[in-house]
């Protein structure tokens, strides 16, 4: 089970507290980007469309000598899975996907009886600069802006889910540091140079966010259980 307290402190920090709370045997992860956070005592895999980023994520692990885990290129929407895992973690994932009702069944049906699910997105809605609220940016590859609580934990339910918590992330403090950098970058990776000079200034505020607990922020939290209504059997 999840015991990580309320709230959330920085997505990548809370994700790792919430990792460390659990025993498992298997564990899934999609967007396979991050090799680093493999090294646990479960047998991971990790899954995304991107042959290129999967070439990376193993070669990641070699390097850091992580031997219980191996990546995968597979389509979330159909990964064939059946009660396979204890864990599924999915990480601003779900707004790049069109088919997203169809990507969660998939790894509902990945899931073993009573496994969890870690999932985070963009909230539908985010502050600009420091106390406006306008829609999520439009960055490309997003199919869109990003969920509400709402929208993320019915489509969750609809998929075979039974939703445990759900809160935002990404409180003033990490929007505003995530707003400059939208704006030097433009999410496209531009002005290097610029955003390798801001980076250790972003990164040393947004440090601090991670004692807020946010009512309302950029992003959405999710933990959810595998429904034991889910019938595996079905694509």
């Amino acid at each position: 089970q999840l015991k990580g307290g309320d709230g959330v402190m920085g997505v990548d920090e809370r994700r790792i507290e919430l990792l460390e709370t659990l025993e498992l045997e298997s564990r899934l992860e999609l967007a396979a980007g991050w090799a680093e956070e493999a090294a646990t005592e479960a047998e991971v895999i990790g899954v995304d469309i991107d042959e290129a980023a999967i070439e990376r994520a193993a070669e990641i692990a070699r390097k850091a000598g992580i031997s219980n885990c191996r990546f995968e290129v597979g389509d979330v929407t159909g990964l064939g899975y059946r009660e396979e895992f204890d864990l599924v973690l999915s990480v601003d994932n779900l707004e790049h996907i069109k088919e997203d009702v169809t990507a969660m069944a998939s790894l509902a049906q990945a899931l073993k009886p009573g496994g969890e699910l870690v999932v985070h997105v963009p909230g539908y809605y985010r502050r600009w600069i420091l106390f406006g609220r306008r829609v999520n940016f439009d960055v490309p590859g997003h199919m869109r802006p990003g969920y509400t609580v709402d929208e993320l934990t019915s489509k969750l339910v609809q998929a075979g889910f039974e939703v445990r918590r759900a809160n935002h992330t990404y409180g003033v403090l990490e929007t505003f540091t995530n707003n400059i950098s939208y704006l030097i970058s433009g999410a496209e990776q531009r002005n290097k140079p610029l955003y390798a000079l801001a980076f250790p200034f972003l990164l040393g505020i947004s440090y601090f966010g991670k004692f807020s607990r946010p009512s309302w922020g950029a992003g959405v939290l999710v933990t959810a259980r595998r429904s034991a209504l889910t019938n595996s059997s079905t694509p």
